[in-house]
């Protein structure tokens, strides 16, 4: 089974802030060498540690479609960016050949339920980011960490 995870879930200092939200079974994938780790918004350019950004109009996959932006804090557009991180991620799923896709919830690059609502207040809501829709458009199956355990209990 190859599984692309977040690196932040893997304890790899990358969120936007630097710090990382080490899940421990996550932890014992890498150890087993059952997953690879990830962080697509590296891998668009920016470095650790980041102004937070949010969704403004919609959703990744409106992102994707070019009908919504993602917007750092101060007002600049990092859509790009995040569209490039995005591609590159799908590229290395498809290198591992990924049978599952571990990100990390609310991110604007990785929630796959749940994305900050684009207002900078802390508020959630339905959506996916950026390389959440990108994967799961390429038909990957895409969870979070609070979704993981669905699937380890099916292995």
């Amino acid at each position: 089974m190859g599984i692309l995870v977040s690196s932040c879930l893997a304890g790899l200092e990358v969120r936007y802030n630097g710090t990382h939200s080490l899940d421990d079974r996550i932890m014992e994938l890498m150890r087993e060498k059952k997953a690879v780790a990830v962080c697509p918004e590296l891998l668009g350019g920016f470095s650790t540690p980041r102004e937070p950004a949010e969704i403004i109009g919609g959703d990744g996959g409106d992102v994707l479609d070019g009908k919504a932006k993602v917007i750092e804090k101060s007002g600049r557009d990092v859509t790009e960016l995040y569209i490039e991180g995005a591609n590159l991620t799908l590229l290395k799923a498809q290198e591992v050949g990924a049978t599952l896709v571990v990100l990390k919830e609310n991110s604007p690059s990785c929630g796959s339920a749940t994305i900050y609502n684009g207002e900078f207040k802390g508020e959630r809501r339905v959506g996916n980011g950026v390389t959440a829709a990108l994967l799961k458009r390429h038909g990957f199956t895409v969870t979070s960490e609070e979704g993981l355990v669905d699937y380890l209990d099916e292995k």
